[in-house]
């Protein structure tokens, strides 16, 4: 386990996520990337990742004939040319079938421990006109990491539209921080959360034209608008923790994926911000991975040969370890179901801590 600043206890959080593909026809060959561990970071420990593949991957089977059925391995597990760190740091697995399979089922569960974020000091923060021209190219300088992440990628282009909607938020003179505090909710308030109005391919310029989407769209066009003014900011996938309805039980499953923007500012580095819900991002926010928009760190992509037409099916669940502990001792309703079954015979179980990359 990494470690974090210990000024404050961390908040301990269990993440399952959950992804199904059910083929029209049998995929007779099937290439697979995942970006599903979870990123250790100063704010953020994670521990008991694991990765189930089933059925387990070639690679995996070449490894131990007995996984053949499935497989649940960490990236200590695996053959290390399964594994890599993509240029923005993240852990990328990859993994194959070239047997004919009608069915694909891709679990990775882990705990994360998440410190408070540090307290927003909008005065300790440079003028966003500043901070854009210290981004720009000059003959001989040298920059940060951040200048990659201020240039266009495949969803976020540099548009002059995207630049008069930070132009809203980003007055003259404005600290770039409050800039984009200010941005967040301009977002929030102008856009209308609408699941089936937009895809995994709306580029930033069309979610802004339709003023609506999911959280991917919101990070799409924050992001776009800081970038289209020459400022930094970069697109975090990860997990949020939701609340059920009062006096209602949390629905196993019936959480997802999330999307949200860090914005960089000299004085504090990369502030997490997350337009969808207008808050900046805290102990409710699991990271998994970041990069330059969502085609850098899709959770799962890949190539299959046959297989007909298949839609995901995603289920995620994130808790509270104090809700899952308090869960584990009450005693089962009446007619409640017994024990949970032992695995499936063949899956074999392994798992490793994962490590943020040096």
């Amino acid at each position: 386990m990494t470690s974090v600043p210990s000024a404050a206890p961390l908040r301990w959080l269990q993440v399952t996520h959950e992804t199904t593909y059910l083929y029209d026809a049998p995929a007779e060959l099937a290439h697979h990337v995942a970006f599903l561990a979870p990123r250790a970071t100063p704010w953020q420990a994670v521990r008991q990742w694991r990765l189930q593949v089933d059925p387990a991957p070639d690679e995996w089977v070449d490894l131990d004939p007995m996984a053949s059925g499935a497989a649940v391995a960490g990236p200590a597990a695996v053959p290390a040319r399964q594994c890599s760190h993509d240029p923005f740091g993240n852990l990328r697995l990859s993994f194959s079938h070239a047997r004919v399979h009608d069915r694909l089922r891709v679990v990775s569960s882990f705990e994360a421990g998440l410190a408070p974020p540090p307290t927003l000091d909008l005065a300790a923060s440079p003028a966003w006109e500043d901070v854009a021209a210290s981004l720009r190219y000059h003959a001989g300088a040298v920059h940060s990491e951040a200048v990659e992440f201020s240039l266009p990628s495949v969803y976020v282009p540099h548009d002059p539209a995207l630049a008069a909607f930070g132009r809203e938020a980003f007055l003259p003179g404005r600290s770039v921080l409050a800039g984009a505090l200010a941005l967040m909710a301009q977002v929030h308030a102008q856009f209308t959360y609408k699941p089936l109005a937009t895809s995994v391919s709306t580029r930033a310029t069309d979610a802004l034209a339709g003023r609506e989407g999911v959280c991917q769209d919101f990070a799409h066009v924050m992001i776009g608008a800081c970038r289209s003014l020459g400022l930094s900011a970069r697109y975090v996938s990860g997990y949020l923790l939701t609340q059920p309805p009062p006096g209602q039980p949390r629905l196993v499953g019936a959480d997802a994926s999330h999307a949200w923007v860090a914005v960089w500012c000299p004085l504090q580095g990369w502030v997490a911000l997350d337009p969808t819900n207008n808050v900046p991002a805290g102990t409710d926010h699991v990271t998994l991975s970041w990069g330059r928009d969502y085609a850098d760190v899709a959770p799962l992509r890949g190539v299959i040969r046959g297989g007909g037409r298949a839609v995901p099916q995603v289920a995620v669940t994130v808790m509270p370890l104090e809700e899952l502990a308090a869960a584990s001792t009450s005693p089962p309703p009446p007619g409640a179901a017994g024990p949970a079954a032992k695995p499936a015979a063949g899956v074999a179980a392994r798992s490793a801590p994962v490590a943020d990359p040096a």
